[in-house]
């Protein structure tokens, strides 16, 4: 019997669609099953199995159940954090995620919604402070700088999304953060002095959350592997699950989703880290720059 949901999803594969839907291969895969005996568990057919594990549509609560059980993941806090997945990807596909009232966001608003599921996130910055670590004034003065609004009503929303997004630095379960920022970063006049010694006072103040880490590269670091791009690793609490890696360029964002991918970037951030400062010489440096301000 075809379960006649198959063909209401939205055919348009997400990055949370799409890990979800790797999430269910690797499961699928691990304990040696092919897609007809989860279709035979779904009561569905092989074709809506397949649009499952490509990301292409939504996922019902019940069927996650039931290939979880198939599969013998009898853990319940995975089982809850790919059920918590699913509901987000329902979220982002329907508009309803608290960040869609944002339409600012723009290219951000998929890498918003893996943010606000994950656990940990790593990110290697060389021109600016993270998203996450950001003054409305900073913000502010960044999207003025940009150039790309056409609008100039959007840039308060946008401030204010950016703001919002912070809220997962705090809470009973805050996310991790590790934040390597190179020199530059800090000394990069945006929005000038003020607005910069702002920033950095911010920078100071944040760094004293136990779920902050946060490094310089100083100038005399030398050549390294993190010149050429910035990227943030995204970590979840799955056992097994695959990093998912977000670039942003001048013109794309940019998502590498494999585990090779994962892997590689992950093996060049230790090698940044290891180039950058202690965190309390992290935090003196930027103390110092800040003062010069």
């Amino acid at each position: 019997m075809t379960d006649s949901r198959e063909n209401r999803g939205t055919p348009v594969s997400t990055v949370l669609g799409r890990r979800l839907g790797g999430e269910l291969l690797r499961m699928r895969e691990a304990c040696g099953m092919r897609q007809p005996q989860a279709a035979e568990a779904l009561t569905a057919s092989v074709p809506k199995v397949a649009k499952m594990e490509r990301g292409l549509v939504p996922m019902r609560d019940p069927d996650i159940r039931a290939l979880c059980h198939l599969y013998g993941v009898a853990d319940a806090k995975a089982v809850d954090r790919l059920l918590s997945l699913a509901k987000a990807d329902r979220g982002r596909r329907k508009a309803k995620g608290w960040w869609n009232q944002y339409p600012a966001l723009r290219s951000m608003v998929e890498y918003v919604a893996l943010e606000d599921i994950a656990t940990t996130v790593r990110t290697w910055q060389v021109a600016i402070v993270p998203g996450l670590l950001q003054t409305a004034d900073y913000a502010r003065a960044l999207a003025v700088g940009n150039g790309a609004w056409h609008d100039p009503d959007e840039i308060e929303p946008f401030v204010e999304s950016r703001l919002a997004r912070q809220a997962r630095l705090a809470g009973d379960n805050p996310l991790t953060l590790w934040a390597v920022l190179h020199e530059g970063a800090l000394r990069q006049l945006v929005g000038g002095r003020e607005v910069m010694r702002a920033q950095l006072e911010r920078l100071l103040e944040v760094a004293r959350q136990p779920n902050v880490k946060l490094q310089v590269v100083p100038f005399l670091a030398g050549a390294h592997p993190g010149m050429t791009s910035a990227f943030t690793v995204v970590s979840f609490a799955e056992p097994g699950a695959i990093d998912v890696v977000h670039m942003d360029t001048t013109s794309t964002t940019l998502w590498l989703e494999s585990e090779a991918d994962a892997a590689h970037h992950g093996g060049i951030f230790d090698r940044i880290t290891r180039l950058g400062l202690a965190e309390r010489s992290s935090t003196r440096l930027i103390d110092s720059i800040r003062k010069e301000m």
